[in-house]
């Protein structure tokens, strides 16, 4: 998991707006950015989403009205959301929040592709897991 980078900027705040379903952190460096929910939790970085290696990653669909239940700090590096669809097993790293909030068009449109390339619609609901069973990460 990415840790801190030396001199990397570090949230100020961090605010949940459950109505617009949005999580709105202000970092040192005074860049602040409003990431929705479900961009958080389509790129989570649990290995549930993520898989145990390159090409294993989990297309998320169904998840634009997801919302945050609960927020934990990990530490004074991350917090660990949780999501009203019961996704509760990411890390959210400052950088990986840096990264979700500055790269987001860029994000969404690789989502974009990913969709398209699998056929499937954004609110699709996620297909059965057919038992497979990862253990706790």
């Amino acid at each position: 998991m990415a840790g801190l980078q030396a001199g990397a900027p570090t949230p100020q705040s961090i605010t949940v707006h459950g109505q617009s379903r949005v999580l709105e952190v202000s970092f040192s460096d005074g860049a602040s950015y409003r990431i929705p929910f479900e961009l958080m939790r389509i790129y989570s970085p649990s290995a549930e989403v993520q898989g145990h290696g390159p090409g294993q990653e989990v297309l998320q669909t169904g998840k634009r009205n997801v919302d945050l239940v609960d927020l934990q700090p990990v530490g004074n590096y991350a917090v660990q959301p949780s999501f009203s669809d019961g996704h509760d097993s990411g890390i959210y790293s400052w950088d990986l929040l840096y990264e979700l909030g500055s790269k987001q068009q860029a994000l969404w449109a690789e989502y974009e592709r990913r969709l398209a390339a699998a056929g499937v619609d954004r609110d699709a609901p996620m297909a059965d897991k057919g038992g497979h069973a990862c253990g706790s990460h």
